[in-house]
């Protein structure tokens, strides 16, 4: 099966777990906190990619009510739970290496842990895209596990479900971000507890600074 299709497929089926162990982490709600902060009270207009169950959405509103939140996500159990936990914003399915289809503009967007599920050449595509997607000095989230892109791999869940799993170098993504005319603002490591270890989870805080 293709890596994209069996990772896909295992986020419709999980997507109710995904609620019940997300929804109400807040590990990374400073970081979410930064990038509400540094919103100017014009940009409300938000775009969310890969939404999940809305968790991040719900958080964002809780902060600043009056945003404008468009969000997407691949699978259609996880877009009918976030429509659930977040009336006043907006879903749709979607696959975000589509974005290029669309013709809004976004005054900032959001992007949590969509790079470990996509491959190095559609990471810089998303990129590409959200540079298109931005208005001027637009505010862009980005979250994703720095590694060798060597130890990417199926991974397998309490459920026994897979999902393909991609590393990306801090080196690699910064490039790419430079490339794409951001500046990054702020960057966090968030330790995200594994059983008797830990993991680093990195963030990054940018602003569109020119058009490609």
């Amino acid at each position: 099966m293709d890596k994209y299709k069996e990772t896909f497929e295992t986020w419709n089926k999980i997507a109710n777990l995904y609620q019940d162990k997300f929804m109400d982490l807040s590990l990374y709600d400073e970081t979410y906190d930064f990038f509400c902060n540094i919103l100017k009270d014009n940009q409300i207009n938000i775009f969310e990619i890969g939404c999940g169950p809305g968790n991040i959405t719900k958080h964002l509103l809780s902060k600043k009510p009056n945003l404008k939140i468009t969000a997407i996500d691949i699978a259609p159990k996880m877009i009918e739970l976030a429509k659930a936990n977040n009336p006043t914003a907006s879903f749709k399915v979607m696959d975000t290496r589509k974005l290029d289809e669309i013709d809004e503009k976004f005054d900032a967007i959001m992007c949590g842990f969509c790079l470990p599920y996509l491959s190095e050449t559609d990471s810089s595509k998303l990129l590409y895209d959200v540079n298109k997607l931005l208005t001027k000095d637009g505010v862009f989230y980005l979250s994703f596990i720095n590694g060798a892109p060597s130890k990417s791999g199926y991974i397998s869940g309490s459920t026994g479900d897979r999902t393909y799993f991609y590393y990306h170098t801090l080196e690699y993504i910064k490039n790419q971000l430079f490339k794409n005319h951001f500046k990054i603002l702020k960057s966090f490591e968030v330790k995200y507890p594994k059983a008797d270890d830990f993991e680093i989870h990195t963030i990054i805080i940018g602003e569109k600074i020119g058009s490609i």
